[in-house]
């Protein structure tokens, strides 16, 4: 989630789907120097700022709401044993069921304290190496699966596109169980070289436009493969993390603590300074990729809902779309009136979940919305057992 923090004019944020949040003082640092003067962005430089921030936010959404629509039949497909389906498991979505929404806040307050005792214990330079390295890897891959619809336009046809295939197994005959099982193309290839060219990049300079290629990828891939199984689990889902960003940043100091100790791409950022350094510009602005990435499965799973519906109509996704624009926005807006830190979901959820709601309420087709169902067999399959041991 992000609190964006008036005094600084940079957004703290805190991104329940990796579990961490970071945040950076206006000169790029954790403290301020006294007898350096603190930097003021101008009008025009704030405004370009948080501009590209909304812009960026709602490119992952858009099309990962749209590549959620085509995984979903994937997945139907895979299951039912027709249509080729996804080649890999790591590309089908995951089904986020109302027991996994109600636990993950609880999950990600943990980790979030978690967090904040290993930077009081640990030196903070060696935890961020390895955090470093970790979403170095993370990054390449979530890039390289970001990028391989378009680099499928981009090359020939023509081009020789050999398969691979990368198999480890472990036992042998009828016990043999497979470990890894990934198949790729030359193109896979092209893609994950050209991500890890941006990997080291990030690893060796830390710069923004790198930060904000993975954190673009990240929240891409989490709107297009993580699905919720309907309506009522996304708002407990959404209600959960709405309690979480307003107690953690209005609550306790350990958000403010850890996001000033971690250094990872799990946010958006541009400079307020731009204008005046270029690309050497160090005074950021930043959004959680948290406040991307919950609001934006909720506005894929309405899009989901639209196509169901079979009447050539997106209206709940394009309203859950402006909704999402009038909450962050409203965000901004907020924090400059008020001269103080907001959580941005204590304004994207009702905004999220409120306008579609109406909408429905208005079109007779609230019932049909509550009722509309979308889960893999395995997960059916949990919930019946969960369920059966309850009883």
């Amino acid at each position: 989630m992000a609190d964006m923090d008036p005094d600084t004019a940079v957004p703290t944020e805190a991104s329940p789907v990796l579990e961490t949040l970071n945040v950076t003082e206006p000169n790029g640092t954790d403290a301020v120097n006294a007898s350096v003067a603190k930097f003021v962005a101008t009008p025009e430089g704030t405004a370009l700022a948080y501009g590209s921030l909304v812009f960026m936010a709602l490119l992952p959404i858009f099309f990962g709401a749209l590549r959620s629509v085509s995984s979903s039949k994937s997945k139907v497909g895979a299951e039912s044993g027709f249509g080729n389906g996804s080649r890999n498991s790591s590309d089908m979505p995951e089904t986020i069921t109302s027991r996994d929404a109600a636990r993950f806040p609880i999950i990600a307050s943990c980790t979030l304290f978690g967090l904040y005792l290993f930077f009081k214990i640990f030196s903070q330079e060696y935890i961020n190496l390895l955090l470093s390295m970790y979403f170095f890897v993370l990054g390449i891959l979530a890039l390289s699966h970001t990028m391989s619809p378009f680099m499928n336009r981009i090359l020939p046809a023509n081009l020789p596109n050999k398969q691979y295939q990368l198999l480890f197994t472990q036992g042998s005959g009828e016990s043999k169980e497979e470990i890894v099982n990934y198949e790729f193309d030359i193109k896979d290839m092209i893609c994950l070289g050209i991500s890890s060219v941006v990997g080291v990049w990030y690893v060796i300079k830390k710069h923004w436009v790198a930060n904000n290629l993975f954190g673009l990828a990240f929240a891409l891939n989490g709107v297009e493969l993580l699905h919720l199984n309907n309506v009522s689990t996304g708002c407990i889902l959404l209600g959960g993390l709405f309690v979480y960003d307003v107690f953690w940043v209005f609550g306790t100091n350990v958000m403010v603590t850890v996001a000033k100790s971690f250094e990872a791409p799990i946010k958006l950022v541009f400079p307020q300074d731009l204008l005046e350094k270029g690309l050497g510009a160090s005074n950021f602005a930043m959004l959680g990729l948290g406040d991307i990435v919950i609001p934006g499965i909720f506005i894929a799973l309405l899009l989901r809902f639209d196509v169901s519906l079979k009447k050539n109509t997106r209206t709940y996704f394009y309203t859950s779309f402006l909704a999402y624009i009038f909450g962050l926005g409203l965000t901004i807006f907020v924090m400059h009136t008020f001269k103080h830190a907001q959580p941005a979901l204590l304004y994207l959820v009702p905004a999220c979940v409120g306008f579609p709601v109406v909408v429905a309420l208005l079109k007779g087709e609230l019932t049909e919305m509550f009722r509309y169902e979308e889960s893999s067999e395995e997960s059916t399959k949990e919930e019946k057992t969960e369920t059966d041991k309850d009883k």
